[in-house]
């Protein structure tokens, strides 16, 4: 009984710093420019996250913008960027702390929902341990545990956002198909009737004959 009581406090200590760990997931409608801020409390911290755009009646062709996104430092220095694109995964080490924007341009006039998700992930170092004598090693291992479970989640709600864009494609697909298919149904009959009237039309018509 007595060594499963270290185990339970270190689930315990894990849960608690997935609790107070920086990350945010939420739900973008970007009509022209929308930005984000993530505050970043350590330099050289690993900033992870995804985004996807999630489209509702508007069907992307191969000629479509796509969405810009950025990021942008304490600084002003942008320290990322995608052009054109449904959707990606980001990861780079904050070159100093602060707040950090992240923004989203759409080029189309219709308005887009992005799935967007950051992290903010720290793992105390030889550093930190030296100037704060209650870290020790198994905190480090906590963290570095911590953050090998939010990158699993990551992966998940990035997994679970593509799937969520491709089944509105899909249902946006199969809408047009259903409207190509009346559409040429229709025509069929109108086509169908015109050919009757116009039959009809020609063999009512009298023949005059000239008798001998």
């Amino acid at each position: 009984m007595a060594s499963s009581r270290p185990v339970s406090v270190c689930i315990i200590m894990l849960f608690l710093c997935l609790a107070h760990s920086a990350c945010h997931a939420l739900q973008i409608t970007v009509h022209d420019t929308e930005c984000v801020y993530e505050n970043v409390e350590y330099e050289g911290d690993l900033v992870t996250g995804n985004y996807v755009v999630i489209d509702h009646e508007h069907f992307w062709t191969e000629d479509h913008p796509g969405i810009d996104f950025s990021v942008t430092a304490p600084s002003g220095l942008v320290v990322l960027s995608h052009q054109g694109t449904s959707g990606e995964k980001f990861e780079f080490r904050a070159p100093k702390a602060g707040p950090y924007k992240f923004c989203f341009h759409n080029k189309v006039g219709s308005p887009e929902d992005v799935a967007f998700y950051a992290h903010v992930g720290h793992i105390p170092n030889d550093h930190d341990l030296a100037k704060d004598e209650h870290l020790d090693p198994v905190n480090v291992k906590i963290a570095e545990l911590r953050e090998a479970l939010e990158a699993i989640s990551s992966e998940q709600q990035y997994l679970r956002a593509r799937d969520l864009r491709h089944r509105r494609t899909a249902e946006s697909t199969q809408k047009r198909l259903l409207g190509y298919t009346a559409a040429e149904y229709l025509a069929l009959i109108l086509a169908s009737l015109s050919q009757v009237l116009l039959i009809r039309r020609m063999f009512s018509k009298r023949v005059g004959y000239i008798s001998i």
